[in-house]
């Protein structure tokens, strides 16, 4: 380098220098800072306060600021680093102590897919309350919600009794909640085919209004023993009423060869999942509409379905209400399954088919056998006798007529069967009050007599006149009603001038059916008292 050149190059290393430590003047309002160009310091990191600065001032030429990817605080972990005129100065960090030891883990194990087969998952339940809520939601635009009201026989029998009144359905059975469930659960393709059935019970009567209801075609084969009047109400809901055969086996037989070539949907009252969800919607609305309800009874009507999901139902939303089953004296299916630990599908007995025809009809079905053993506490059987009496206690103290199948739940409370329910606030579900008039009155008839309401005697008289007359009168003064009298003479040859007559009565209850014995007994002493 010549002379020039050096003197050129000191002149301007002098003139940074001054620069760099010569103070600089306050910047006035408006005056912009130096940009990043024109100064003169090179820091290695942001400058923090509190931090250490150990970079000093670089004369060596214009430096350009930068700002480097590491605290100054984080370069102890790689080594320190000093720039001075220069010189590098590096300190590394020695770890003491000697190498952690590491421990390996076992490998997981690994599984065959034999395994997994091996062990299938839980099984869904067969009915939950998620299917009985939804149910109800889905039905409430084609079901009405019965009412649940306090019985005027609560204070006769010491318990709190409300009745919910499931015979008020349209069709006058509880089934009606359950079928219009399952046909609203049906595809499409099966709606626009339609149903069939073939069995003249509250189920099949159910099926052809709904049906109807939801506009899909319903046909009902029915025997040539079906009564003109059950016929007549099919119509009148819209079926399509077909007489075939002489027996309900025939009807069935021909309604499945007509569904197997038509497409149509056989339907029979059987273990529907649907079905079943449906009837469990009375113990929801039951728990709504009775507060602080401490027992429900409930017939075992509808293939036992009925109890079943009500029981379901009453048992998700309060474990600690008693729930008990009735079923009839003479069909004491329930009761035997349970004991033997399992459905009974083949029953040897003899109920009677007019009064208990609906539950004959079918067998109690595994799930819903399940079902009633998890959730139902109490199962009593009632007999024909007390059913029927039931049914007149509806008819004088409710004004409302139902059958032996709706009565059998408080047929179970007057006959001393739930004694544990005294003092306790109870809902008595009545299922139906579907009976031929015919067979009502038969039934009224009989139940008069259970009742100790109509006696029959007879009484042997002389043939001289004014001594019917006076019988008569004895009759009045009591204020008891003659039904029939019968008059017949030379019943036995040794009273030739005497008759025997026959008479049939009716008390208004049980006390002065007593009182007119007595009375009778004390004037008339060869009276005898005749069972009917």
């Amino acid at each position: 380098m010549n002379f020039a050149a050096q003197f050129f190059y000191s002149s301007y290393l002098s003139e940074r220098l001054e620069r760099l430590y010569s103070p600089r003047p306050a910047l006035k309002d408006g005056d912009e800072k130096d940009p990043f160009w024109q100064r003169d310091e090179l820091c290695l990191g942001p400058s923090q306060p509190g931090g250490s600065d150990k970079c000093g001032h670089v004369t060596n030429g214009n430096a350009v600021r930068g700002s480097t990817l590491i605290e100054p605080e984080r370069l102890k972990d790689f080594g320190e680093e000093e720039l001075f005129n220069g010189d590098v100065k590096v300190y590394s960090t020695k770890v003491v102590g000697g190498p952690a030891e590491i421990v390996l883990k076992d490998p997981p194990k690994t599984r065959r897919m034999s395994e997994f087969r091996n062990n299938p998952r839980p099984l869904v339940p067969f009915l939950r309350f998620e299917d009985i809520s939804a149910a109800a939601f889905r039905i409430q635009a084609g079901i009405q919600k019965t009412p649940c009201t306090y019985s005027r026989l609560s204070k006769q029998y010491g318990m709190e009794i409300y009745l919910k009144k499931e015979h008020l359905h349209y069709t006058g059975s509880v089934k009606e909640r359950g079928v219009r469930y399952m046909l609203s659960s049906l595809t499409q393709a099966q709606q626009r085919k339609g149903v069939i059935v073939a069995t003249d019970c509250n189920f099949s009567m159910a099926v052809a209004h709904h049906a109807v209801e939801l506009n899909i075609p319903v046909f009902v084969i029915m025997p040539s023993c079906c009564s003109s009047p059950r016929l007549r109400i099919y119509r009148d809901y819209g079926a399509m009423v077909i007489s075939y055969g002489s027996t309900g086996h025939d009807s069935q037989n021909h309604a499945r060869h007509l569904a197997s070539e038509n497409g149509y949907l056989y339907l029979e009252e059987e273990e529907n999942e649907a079905y079943l969800a449906g009837l469990g919607t009375v113990g929801m609305e039951i728990y709504e509409q009775v507060s602080k309800l401490d027992a429900v009874v409930i017939p075992a009507a509808g293939q036992y379905g009925l109890l079943a999901a009500t029981a379901a139902a009453i048992k998700h939303l309060n474990s600690r209400i008693l729930v008990i089953g009735i079923e009839p004296e003479g069909f004491p299916l329930l009761q035997q399954s349970l004991k033997s630990n399992g459905p009974i599908k083949n029953m040897n007995s003899n109920p009677n088919k007019k009064l208990y025809g609906d539950l004959m009809e079918h067998s109690l079905g595994d799930n819903t056998f399940q079902l009633t053993k998890k959730f139902v506490d109490k199962v009593v059987s009632v007999s024909e006798e007390d059913s029927l009496v039931a049914m007149l206690r509806f008819q004088e103290f409710e004004r409302s007529t139902v059958d032996t199948e709706g009565a059998m739940g408080l047929a179970a409370i007057l006959a001393g069967k739930l004694p544990e329910l005294k003092g306790k606030r109870v809902a008595v579900v009545v299922t139906s009050a579907n009976m031929e008039l015919e067979l009502m009155r038969q039934c009224v008839d009989r139940a008069l007599v259970l009742d100790d309401r109509i006696s029959k005697f007879s009484v042997q008289l002389g043939e001289y006149p004014g001594d019917m007359a006076k019988l008569l009168d004895v009759l009045s003064r009591e204020e008891v009603r003659l039904l029939d009298v019968c008059q017949r003479r030379q019943s036995d040859k040794s009273d030739l001038f005497k008759a025997k007559v026959e008479c049939v009565v009716e008390t208004r209850d049980k006390t002065q059916s007593i009182q007119l014995r007595k009375v009778l007994s004390e004037r008339y002493p060869s009276i005898c008292w005749l069972d009917r």
